[in-house]
């Protein structure tokens, strides 16, 4: 079946907003609820609520966005990856950094959103084409969309709001095995557990401690197509061990930086960009070395494991308070090779190490799971798009 495609403004209209006047109660103390995009997730819906209808929205800088209206984060600081999407339930008003889709009579706002969030890549490509925060609202209105019959948009938006719900639950798993590690961890290594263990600084459990080249050591100009990897922040920074950008550099490049060779089971560390991050070094790693992004850490197993040195720079209470951070997943104030060796760390038995490394083995093993389950998931729910809005569903 062919879909008759119309351009996006034609069955929409799109409608700015602005932050609420403190002067104007309704918005602040009241029960006009107001959306900016730190409120908004991918395909978060706000609840459902009894209409709202208020005076108060005159004379503000921003509108009362009706029921059922499409939420679409227009900045483009913000938008680097994803552009979230959503449909709210309720009378919301909006500040400026939200675009909202009210739908007409010929267009079902699920069915809209879906397309519009499809559209993903396209409206990025737009938004970094653009300066400032100039959002391409021309481009938007023009997007050209597939629109079947009312009842078939309604059909196809149930099909998909089935399919993503899936797709959240996968998400929502790995989240739930991710914060599990961190209980683990806590149970068996938490401040009272520890108050019996001795305590060392890392610098005295390491064997080698190693940042990157610096300078003209290593110069991008070096970076060859294939030889020996070298390692940055994007291998560390989802805070396990993942090939990211491949660098690489000769082998008579490497003889010369030998001394910053990455070995199975160090540790490392982000110390610049994003800090704080840390992953171990798998087993099968090829020869690698480490940028001066990395601070690079070979361990003495008979006082540390890898695996619990890993997980006490996340979840470890005190080193955290050590780093001046307050909570797992907070942006470290700074780091260098010098504090990494003063944090004091609790030693306790080696054999509770290992027993811990092999309970998150089976959690990891949970995880990648997952995580392949997801990106299944993901693949699957692309194809349904594709099916959905050229007529094959």
């Amino acid at each position: 079946m062919t879909i008759p495609a119309v351009r996006l403004g034609d069955v929409v209209e799109i409608k700015g907003g602005g932050t609420p006047s403190k002067s104007i109660p309704d918005f602040w103390n009241g029960d006009i609820p107001w959306v900016s995009p730190k409120d908004m997730k991918s395909w978060e819906i706000t609840d459902a609520a009894e209409k709202i209808t208020h005076s108060a929205v005159k004379g503000s800088a921003t509108n009362l966005i009706p029921a059922n209206s499409i939420l679409l984060v227009n900045r483009s600081g913000i938008l680097k990856h994803t552009l979230p999407v959503g449909i709210t339930r309720r009378p919301v008003a909006i500040n400026q950094d939200i675009k909202a889709l009210v739908c007409g009579p010929q267009a079902h706002p699920e069915y809209v959103a879906h397309l519009v969030k499809s559209a993903e890549p396209v409206v990025l490509t737009w938004v970094r084409a653009t300066t400032a925060d100039n959002f391409p609202i021309d481009n938007l209105r023009e997007l050209e969309i597939p629109l079947p019959p009312l009842d078939e948009q309604k059909r196809i938006a149930t099909i998909l709001n089935r399919a993503d719900q899936l797709r959240q639950k996968r998400r929502q798993a790995i989240a739930l095995l991710d914060s599990l590690t961190q209980a683990i961890f806590l149970e068996m290594f938490g401040e009272t557990a520890s108050l019996d263990w001795p305590t060392a600084t890392i610098g005295e459990v390491a064997l080698d401690m190693r940042t990157g080249p610096f300078g003209s050591q290593l110069l991008h100009s070096e970076f060859v197509d294939q030889g020996v990897a070298v390692l940055g922040i994007d291998n560390a920074v989802s805070n396990r061990f993942e090939w990211g950008k491949a660098r690489f550099i000769t082998e008579k490049k490497y003889r010369k930086l030998s001394r910053y060779t990455v070995r199975p089971n160090d540790v490392l560390i982000t110390i610049m960009g994003t800090c704080g991050r840390c992953a171990v070094v798998p087993d099968d790693i090829p020869i690698a070395i480490n940028t001066k992004h990395l601070c690079c850490i070979t361990l003495d197993g008979k006082k540390v494991l890898p695996q619990y040195l890993h997980a006490c720079f996340l979840n470890n209470r005190s080193v955290l308070r050590q780093l001046g951070v307050q909570a797992k997943g907070a942006v470290m104030p700074g780091l260098n090779m010098g504090i990494i060796k003063s944090l004091v760390i609790p030693l306790p038995p080696i054999s509770l190490q290992d027993r811990f490394h092999g309970t998150l083995k089976t959690v990891m093993k949970q995880i990648r799971f997952s995580e392949f389950a997801t990106d299944y998931a993901d693949n699957l729910f692309t194809s349904l798009q594709h099916r959905a809005f050229t007529g094959q569903l």
